[in-house]
């Protein structure tokens, strides 16, 4: 970071904290996705999972620390070793007993997130040539993507529950996976990332004055403007003859980070969030509007674990590293102030119990609640901070 900077004490003791906590979970096939413990085997958390794993190379690269670029990297190959024949990335690897899984109505975000990591690796560690090292898997990879791709709207389209958000009933054209798409063809330089930015803005963004050429998605987005009422917010996912309402605050905040969005639209977003005080007790509610029981959103399966209910998971809970993709927002749109608030106060969910770090808490109370020792919340708290710091752009 710029030594010219002076850095909170908190602030500075996350950073060194969350650099001790990937290094101990750090193994020979990568990074785990949480601290190796009973509870933690016995969930799967100490697998390689391929959202995980590669979001947190995105902090563990820009960390500089050479040990934890080496684990990131043998990561994303771990991730490779185990692709699918027809090019999909898998949910998570156990590599001591070989298990691989997809996930019940598979894993479309672990695909485009490892494809997204391995960019990152490249262009952050050129000397190591990984880009051209697993140029066939990337390959393979896309292809699989292009296979779930609408031939006419350049939209990936999805089951429920088959992204980070595994117990969600988002379905069909889903905002946060597309988000990660557009990111992959600009990354990829894929020559159709425009249309895929055109559409996603007009299919969850129904309110503007454009109307689409096309006679179906024409049909889609007069039946949703009849039917609801505009908000500063993207549609969560748009399905046929229903449509998101609760407000996925983490694929709207990807979206004008990434560059689907304008930045213009960005401030509006912040300035909704601040509205909603999804940022307090700590960043950040993934969801504005929790979907209540007996909601026609409203899925059996969301009981899974009791953990879906409203205020709680993915269904309106708090996830620190989430947090650290809002800060990053905050500084690219020069709130710097604002988010270095918001990164003393993530440093403060993670100090809690003692530096447990984590894996989610009540969007209410702030009670954490889930898995301690979350790889990706110090991984990103490192990127969040490095943003802030630095004053660099690194996504």
């Amino acid at each position: 970071m710029d030594a010219n900077i002076a850095v909170p004490e908190l602030i500075e003791t996350c950073y060194v904290k969350s650099l001790d906590l990937l290094r101990a979970n750090s193994g020979e096939d990568g990074i785990l996705a949480a601290t190796m413990t009973t509870k933690a085997a016995g969930r799967n958390y100490t697998a390689i999972f391929g959202r995980d794993a590669a979001i947190c190379t995105l902090g563990m690269v820009v960390s500089g620390d050479g040990e934890l670029i080496r684990t990131a990297g043998r990561g994303l190959f771990t991730l490779a070793r185990h692709q699918a024949p027809n090019g999909q990335i898998p949910k998570y690897v156990k590599p001591e007993t070989g298990e691989v899984d997809f996930w019940y109505t598979g894993c479309i975000d672990a695909t485009l997130w490892w494809l997204i990591a391995v960019a990152f690796y490249d262009r952050h560690c050129p000397d190591e040539d990984l880009g051209a090292r697993l140029k066939e898997n990337t390959e393979r990879a896309l292809q699989w993507l292009q296979c779930q791709e609408h031939q006419a709207w350049y939209l990936l389209q999805q089951n429920e529950a088959s992204d980070w958000a595994d117990i969600m009933p988002r379905s069909g054209f889903v905002l946060y996976s597309n988000v990660l798409w557009h990111w992959v063809k600009r990354l990829y330089d894929i020559p159709t990332a425009r249309h895929t930015r055109d559409y996603a803005n007009l299919l969850f963004n129904p309110y503007g004055n454009v109307v689409p050429e096309q006679r179906r998605p024409r049909l889609l987005v007069h039946y949703i403007r009849n039917r609801s009422k505009a908000t500063p917010f993207y549609l969560s996912f748009v399905n046929f003859a229903v449509w998101g309402m609760e407000i996925d605050l983490f694929g709207n905040i990807l979206a004008p980070l990434t560059g689907l969005a304008a930045p213009s639209r960005g401030c509006k977003l912040i300035r909704g969030i601040l509205a909603l005080k999804a940022h307090r007790p700590f960043p950040l509610r993934v969801v504005g509007r929790p979907i209540q029981i007996r909601e026609p959103l409203w899925r059996l399966y969301m009981h899974r674990h009791r953990q879906n209910f409203p205020w709680q998971y993915h269904n309106g809970g708090i996830w620190p590293f989430v947090g650290g993709f809002w800060v990053m927002l905050l500084a690219r749109l020069g709130k710097r102030e604002q988010a270095l608030i918001e990164l003393t106060r993530l440093a403060e969910a993670n100090r809690i119990n003692d530096w447990e770090f984590n894996e989610w808490f009540h969007g209410l109370t702030g009670e954490p609640r889930g898995m301690a020792g979350q790889s990706w919340n110090a991984a990103m708290f490192i990127l969040a901070c490095r943003t802030v710091m630095d004053r660099k752009r690194y996504i």
